[in-house]
Order: structure tokens, then C-alpha cells, then sequence
């Protein structure tokens, strides 16, 4: 971890406007991921992973984002990013293999474990056709 300053250029330069905020640059140093103010370590923790999911996914390294992805449902699948982060494992197994079953899986999973998540709603147009009826049905 690197603390900076408020007057600091690169605190400025980062846009940091609350404190603590945690960034995750790549090695040229564009932000990757951030987060901002006080966690316990059972949030802190997973949004750390998660970071290094999406750093791992703006290189198009498919395989290690969705490691890390899945490491942050299996490891803390009561922290608040687990279902965000289910749903990018989704996504980066399907970048991966271009099979749609990703999708559709990520989806029955979202809504079997975080129904009421907005990932569950956002994955819900990726759900089998009969799960997705059903899932307009129960919203009535």
C-alpha cells in the first residue's frame, strides 16, 4: 500500500476525493479498480480480489480474472461484492471459451444464491427462456 499526501500531484492526479481510497493501477499506472472509505477486513478483504479480478480483466487475461472472481464468491460469499463478482466470473469464462452456457450458468447462479442482487436482474437476459419467464412470473 502506498499513502500519499492530500497536496501529493498523484493524489490529485487519481481524482482522490475521500480518504481512505484504494486504487489498483496497473504497471503504466491507469486505475484498474477503487474503493473508497473505511471497510471491516470481511469487505476489505474480497474488494481487494476483486481489484485484481478487474486488472486481470482489462488485460484480457480471462483465466486469471475469473480465478479471482471466483476466489471472492467461494472465500466471501456473504461480502457484499460476491455477487458482482459471480456475475464477472461469468463473463470472463464466457470472453474465454465464446460458450453461452457461461452466461446461462452465471445467471442460474446469481439467482439461486443472490436473487435479489441487481447482478441477478442485469444476468437475468443471459437465464434459459423457461427461467426467464418464471422469473418475470415471480416479480408479479
Amino acid at each position: 500500500m502506498i499513502w500519499f499526501r492530500t497536496t501529493s500531484p498523484i493524489f490529485r492526479g487519481f481524482g482522490v476525493e475521500w480518504t481512505p481510497t484504494v486504487i489498483i493501477a496497473d504497471s503504466s499506472g491507469a486505475e484498474r479498480y477503487r474503493f473508497d472509505g473505511y471497510l471491516p477486513v470481511e469487505e476489505f478483504l474480497p474488494l481487494l480480489e476483486f481489484g485484481l479480478g478487474k486488472a486481470a480483466f482489462a488485460r484480457s487475461n480471462w483465466k486469471e480474472a475469473e480465478r479471482w472472481f471466483r476466489s471472492v464468491v467461494e472465500q466471501y460469499p456473504q461480502s457484499d461484492i460476491a455477487p458482482e463478482a459471480l456475475y464477472w466470473a461469468g463473463v470472463a469464462n464466457y470472453k474465454e471459451t465464446e460458450d453461452a452456457r457461461a452466461l446461462t450458468e452465471t445467471a442460474s447462479a446469481l439467482q439461486a444464491r443472490y436473487p435479489a442482487s441487481i447482478w441477478a436482474k442485469k444476468a437475468s437476459v443471459w437465464a434459459a427462456p423457461q427461467e426467464s419467464e418464471k422469473n418475470l412470473q415471480a416479480a408479479d
